[in-house]
């Protein structure tokens, strides 16, 4: 991937002031024989040199986020991650545009509406016609090497993602856990992901389960 910087600008938030990079990625899509543009993110806190930072992989959630749904852990997770980066003095959040696992977000609220009718997260992308989930951590990788780190705390509950950073060379020294409470309308959801994509909880280890 062709990756570049496009902007660097102070972002001050409710928690603190952060550095918001742009990045902007370009990619040889081998289905369709050419090339596909993605951007994303960066909120940078910190010295994230002197240690390894906290590193959290957090794709897009218009309806998490925006309207603070209480269907996913999206939004808490956003939050957590952002609190955790502060108070530990050092951190990225990598704020990738993956809606849905990469479906979108006309595609996710179609399967909102089948999961209305039983299905869970998994089958109904599936009966849509979509994978599991479609994402890739490419693009977030390359923001990590562009910004010269190589060993992270990363703050996920993801065997992919893990995976993914793992593969790419970069030391994972701790795993923290992104778990948030669970409600009634966010019960199912997560117990999807831990049931059927094999999601860590704060309870479990990570580094000898996936190597």
């Amino acid at each position: 991937m062709k990756l570049r910087q496009v902007a660097d600008v102070s972002l001050p938030t409710e928690w603190a002031t952060f550095r918001l990079l742009a990045f902007a990625g370009t990619r040889v899509d081998a289905d369709i024989h050419r090339e596909r543009d993605e951007t994303g993110l960066a909120l940078v806190y910190g010295d994230i040199h002197g240690a390894p930072p906290v590193v959290r992989i957090h794709s897009q959630c218009i309806t998490g986020e925006v309207f603070h749904s209480l269907r996913c852990d999206c939004h808490a997770q956003f939050h957590l991650a952002l609190r955790t980066i502060v108070s530990e003095g050092s951190g990225i959040l990598l704020y990738e545009h993956q809606e849905g696992r990469g479906i979108g977000i006309m595609e996710k609220l179609r399967a909102y509406e089948l999961q209305d009718h039983g299905l869970d997260t998994i089958d109904a992308n599936l009966q849509l016609g979509h994978a599991i989930d479609l994402r890739d951590y490419e693009l977030a990788i390359g923001v990590l090497d562009y910004l010269k780190i190589r060993s992270i705390r990363l703050m996920s509950n993801n065997p992919d993602k893990i995976e993914a950073v793992l593969s790419s060379g970069i030391e994972i020294i701790d795993r923290l856990s992104a778990d948030v409470p669970a409600n009634p309308h966010s019960e199912k959801y997560l117990a999807t992901k831990r049931e059927r994509l094999g999601h860590l909880s704060n309870t479990e280890g990570v580094l000898h389960e996936i190597t």
